[in-house]
C-alpha cells in the first residue's frame, strides 16, 4: 500500500451512509454526528440506541443505490457486506471506511486527540488499532496543559505576520520566541510572588535564552 494522505474532512450537513446497526456502528454514529454529518443507517437489525439518535434508519440489507448522494460510507458490518459496499462505492467514487477490515477500506478513521482547538490524528493504516489507541493516549498525556495559551498566541502572531507580510520561513522562530514569552512571564510572576521586594531586573535566572525550553 502507498502512503496514506492525512486529511481532515468537513462533513457538516453532508450525507454519510452507515452500513451496520450494532454496537460498533453505534460508536461510529457518535463520531459522525459529532462531525455534523447527516447520517443514514442501513442494516437488517438496528440497535435501539441508533434509532434513538433520530437519524434516517432503514432496517434492511445494503443496496448499491443507498450510496447515491453520499460523500462517505462507513461499513460496520461483516467482511462479506463490507466487500459489497466497497465494490459499489468504488464505482461511484465514494470513499469507504470499513471497520476492522483494511482490505475493503479506502479511508481510515484515526485515533484522535482533541484539546483546546488542536486535533491530532494517528493511524496505523487499519493494521494495528490497539497500537493506535495506545499512541493516542500517550500523545494526550504529553501535550501541555496550557495548550489554549499556545493557540491564542499562535493566532495573534499570525494576524501580525499577515499584516506585516512576514515571510513564511521567518515565522517559526518568531512563534517559538512568542511561546517562550508565555513561560518567561509566568516564571517572572512566580518569582516576584516569592520575593515581593525584587524587581524583574533583580531576578537574573529569568534572563535565559529565548528558546531555552523548546
Amino acid at each position: 500500500m502507498n502512503e496514506l494522505l492525512p486529511l481532515f474532512l468537513n462533513l457538516t450537513g453532508r450525507d454519510v451512509l452507515l452500513v451496520g446497526g450494532g454496537r460498533v456502528a453505534e460508536a461510529k454514529l457518535r463520531q459522525l454526528l459529532a462531525a455534523g454529518a447527516h447520517v443514514r443507517v442501513v442494516a437488517p437489525a438496528i440497535a435501539p440506541a441508533i434509532r434513538a439518535a433520530g437519524v434516517d434508519a432503514h432496517e434492511r440489507g445494503f443496496e448499491p443505490a443507498d450510496l447515491d448522494g453520499a460523500w462517505l460510507v462507513v461499513a460496520a458490518a461483516t467482511p462479506e457486506v463490507s466487500r459489497l459496499v466497497a465494490d459499489a462505492a468504488e464505482q461511484r467514487r465514494v470513499f469507504v471506511n470499513a471497520v476492522d477490515d483494511p482490505v475493503n477500506a479506502t479511508a481510515f478513521l484515526s485515533g484522535v486527540v482533541r484539546r483546546e482547538g488542536v486535533t491530532l490524528a494517528i493511524s496505523t493504516s487499519g493494521d494495528a488499532p490497539a497500537l493506535t489507541a495506545l499512541l493516542r493516549e500517550s500523545l494526550d498525556a504529553v501535550l501541555p496543559r496550557d495548550l489554549a495559551a499556545w493557540i491564542a498566541t499562535a493566532r495573534d502572531q499570525r494576524i501580525e505576520w499577515r499584516r506585516d507580510r512576514v515571510p513564511m520561513d521567518e515565522r517559526k522562530p518568531l512563534l517559538l520566541r512568542a511561546l517562550n514569552a508565555i513561560y518567561d512571564r509566568r516564571m517572572q510572576r512566580e518569582a516576584l510572588a516569592e520575593r515581593p521586594d525584587a524587581s524583574p531586573e533583580r531576578v537574573p535566572w529569568l534572563c535565559g535564552p529565548e528558546d531555552s525550553w523548546l
